[in-house]
């Protein structure tokens, strides 16, 4: 009898962080641009969006630091 369930599943851990840095980077810009612009409500969503960005990021680097694959 064959094995149905295919080979094992691996988190992308490492693109997921590459994502999220460059949703850092992208919102960061963002938010300073809307604060230039005059927009502050527009940029403290979009340094909400850079906060969870970080957080992310830190969340990843644990789980990494832990051994798991990705």
């Amino acid at each position: 009898m064959q094995n149905s369930e295919g080979p094992p599943v691996y988190s992308a851990l490492t693109l997921r962080l590459v994502l999220a840095s460059f949703g850092i980077v992208f919102f960061v810009g963002a938010a300073i641009a809307a604060m230039i612009g005059g927009l502050w409500w527009l940029g403290a969503i979009l340094w909400i969006g850079a906060i969870v960005g970080v957080v992310d990021i830190v969340v990843i680097a644990r789980r990494k630091h832990r051994g798991e694959p990705g």
